[in-house]
């Protein structure tokens, strides 16, 4: 793989067409008429982040890297990774956020797989091929009361805020790329709310329509020890980053035997 100063590649954005795109986490009824996001296929320059990689800030772009500072490679053990991996995951986002109190509640391992449900399970799942932030303004404040329970209410007092975790699993990722919007080129408008059919509940998250000044950032070659943290909800309204929009990308530049990607991605809660 050849790292150039930017790629042009395809980005998957949403239709605004005044209606809430949908995704089903279930086979849903034939007769339901279905409204799916990404169907906005946009060519769009993204850059390489390594030369920006000491100035970014999670408050200002969304995101951040740096090096883990430990050592993990027990992936295919549940038990290891929640018990010894979310551990350090608490460590990294308390050390580069200043939070007092963090809190793992999910990660998904990703690989280059099929979209299909069937052959996916609640932890192994496929890149995320769609222009999209986590959490909404909704979604956010709920998430902390479906894990927080009888803490929440007083946690929601001050200031709350979601960071994922992204890293390679065992060695450097080569192919499906996670890219990242600059928030200070997205605006408000960019966002819709895109409902998340459980058989059980509805979700939200957001989804993005395209954008032209969108400012896209990647970093090729990205190693194992090292991670990103990706802001996806923050409480606070004071003008810092409160969503981001990212994507995992075909990259043009990517070697035809290239290793498939693997990652995982852990999220979090701060508290302040």
């Amino acid at each position: 793989m050849t790292i150039a100063a930017s790629v042009r590649a395809t980005m998957n954005y949403t239709v605004d067409s005044g209606v809430a795109p949908d995704y089903y986490f279930y086979e849903p009824d034939p007769s339901l008429k279905l409204n799916p996001p990404g169907t906005d296929s946009q060519e769009m320059v993204i850059h390489d982040g390594w030369a920006e990689v000491n100035r970014l800030s999670a408050d200002r772009e969304g995101f951040e890297l740096h090096e883990f500072g430990a050592r993990f490679d027990q992936f295919d053990d549940e038990q290891a990774i929640r018990q010894t991996f979310h551990p350090q995951v608490v460590d990294f986002v308390k050390r580069h956020t200043g939070a007092r109190e963090v809190v793992v509640f999910d990660h998904t391992i990703r690989k280059r797989m099929a979209a299909d449900l069937k052959v996916q399970t609640e932890v192994h799942r496929p890149a995320v091929m769609l222009v999209h932030s986590d959490y909404t303004v909704i979604s956010g404040p709920q998430r902390v009361r479906d894990i927080m329970k009888q803490r929440a209410e007083p946690l929601l007092q001050r200031r709350v805020a979601f960071f994922n975790v992204w890293k390679p699993l065992y060695r450097r990722v080569e192919e499906l790329p996670l890219a990242m919007i600059d928030a200070q080129s997205h605006e408000g408008a960019d966002f819709l709310r895109m409902d998340l059919k459980y058989r059980d509940r509805t979700g939200e998250i957001y989804v993005l329509r395209h954008n032209p000044m969108h400012r896209w950032l990647y970093f090729p070659l990205m190693e194992a020890h090292q991670a990103i943290l990706l802001k996806t909800y923050d409480s606070s309204t004071d003008g810092r980053c409160r969503f981001m929009g990212h994507s995992a990308f075909e990259d043009p530049t990517t070697a035809p035997d290239a290793p498939k990607r693997e990652s995982i991605e852990v999220r979090t809660m701060a508290f302040f």
